[in-house]
């Protein structure tokens, strides 16, 4: 069965603008999905968070781009639901974890996931209900 697996924003980040540290990194750990098999599943929220740049340098071309990126048969893109708005609910309580680090990790939760990558440390040490294994990109499984 393939597995479902969570990006944080960062790693489309340094996938889609070329980061000369990250970027492989990311390339590969993409590459070992697509050869699993397994599902890129992320939120609205880094739609969101990837268009500021385009569209902060009128960039519509860019901007475009990366929407198109993100309309693919191989992602899911979730959406902050009732469900996962319940997720959120929960894991602040842990006040260490800051609003948007629990938007995207409600809505993994909500999608059941298998995996969630970050290139936070501090998310990487949490324990969230309905994820299975958090993880910080340098020890993502390729």
């Amino acid at each position: 069965m393939k597995a479902k697996v969570f990006w944080d924003t960062n790693l489309f980040i340094y996938l889609l603008e070329d980061n000369a540290e990250f970027g492989p990194v990311v390339q590969n750990l993409r590459r070992s999905m697509l050869r699993r098999n397994d599902h890129l599943i992320t939120s609205s929220m880094t739609v969101g968070e990837i268009l500021v740049k385009p569209l902060a340098l009128g960039n519509r071309v860019l901007a475009d781009r990366y929407r198109s990126f993100f309309v693919s048969p191989h992602l899911t893109v979730c959406t902050f639901d009732f469900a996962a708005a319940e997720s959120y609910a929960r894991i602040r309580k842990d006040r260490t974890i800051q609003p948007a680090d629990a938007i995207q990790l409600a809505c993994a939760s909500a999608a059941g996931v298998d995996l969630f990558v970050t290139n936070d440390d501090r998310l990487s040490q949490k324990n969230v209900d309905g994820i299975d294994f958090i993880t910080s990109l340098n020890r993502a499984p390729i």
